[in-house]
């Protein structure tokens, strides 16, 4: 039996509260209000009004602790910080394409304590508490047993936003396409990284991410026995946004499949996202 955290357990709230609101509005997306913060780039009120429930929520039970959301920012100075994004997968849910999620994390003292991801359409619940494994619902997870790229399924996330290194994201999928039986790109980070946690997928990779695509699917995955890098197997990931994760075997290979295909750029901290680190 999983005795949840009590820092998780508010977390549990809020993203369900958070749920019910992105579940009230499918009935209606002809009439949402939608703007575009960046080409390809799409906020809605829905993801405004979730983020301000979280937030509501996390600030009463917590009200010293630091946020970082990806509508209102970076907020408050504490060595405990919230990472949020409260609705991941816009397009998806614009579309009315049911993939996506609400994702939220807790950092203390810049490590990963808690984990919340919850995809409202499936009522499906993915937790994790450092130290105390993860779950899907009362289910505890772990990564798959595939020792094979030639039996993998792996996931990732297509370049929308910024295409500067799309020669390199092309050329890694050409050779992962002919080297694993399927690749997978549903659109929302934070699931694609819960679903390795659960085994349904055996590994994924992505360009470009922020903190609140990465941090809570990165706990799950850690807790659930996988691993976590960056695009060359290193612990940069959260401040590069270049994610690859998998079970051990498949991490392992796909680190080595990316490698020839990295430029300079993608090796160091030069795309580096907001920091998530919290100022004492």
């Amino acid at each position: 039996m999983n005795t949840i955290h009590p820092m998780l357990n508010t977390a549990v709230k809020a993203a369900r509260r958070a749920g019910s609101i992105i579940n009230r509005a499918t009935r209606n997306l002809d009439l949402l209000t939608v703007r575009t913060k960046s080409a390809n780039d799409f906020v809605s009120e829905v993801d405004h009004e979730a983020e301000r429930c979280i937030v509501e929520m996390l600030r009463t039970a917590y009200p010293d602790h630091a946020i970082l959301a990806e509508e209102s920012g970076a907020t408050g100075r504490s060595e405990y910080v919230w990472i949020i994004d409260p609705l991941d997968g816009t397009t998806n849910f614009l579309h009315g394409f049911p993939q996506y999620a609400v994702s939220i994390a807790l950092m203390h003292r810049g490590v990963l304590n808690q984990a919340v991801i919850y995809d409202p359409t499936r009522n499906d619940l993915f937790t994790a508490s450092r130290g105390r494994g993860a779950f899907l619902n009362e289910t505890r997870l772990r990564v798959s047993r595939r020792v094979r790229l030639g039996e993998a399924l792996i996931g990732t996330g297509l370049p929308f936003k910024q295409f500067t290194h799309l020669d390199a994201y092309l050329g890694i999928l050409r050779d992962v396409l002919q080297k694993t039986p399927g690749v997978r790109r549903p659109g929302a980070a934070s699931l694609d990284l819960a679903y390795v946690a659960a085994g349904r997928l055996d590994g994924f990779w992505e360009f470009g991410l922020s903190p609140w695509d990465i941090a809570a699917g990165a706990l799950l995955i850690l807790e659930a026995g996988g691993l976590v890098g960056d695009l060359e197997g290193n612990d940069s990931y959260m401040e590069t946004g270049n994610v690859c994760a998998g079970n051990p075997k498949v991490f392992g290979q796909l680190v080595q499949i990316m490698a020839p295909h990295l430029t300079p750029a993608l090796r160091t901290k030069q795309d580096a996202r907001p920091a998530t680190k919290p100022v004492d």
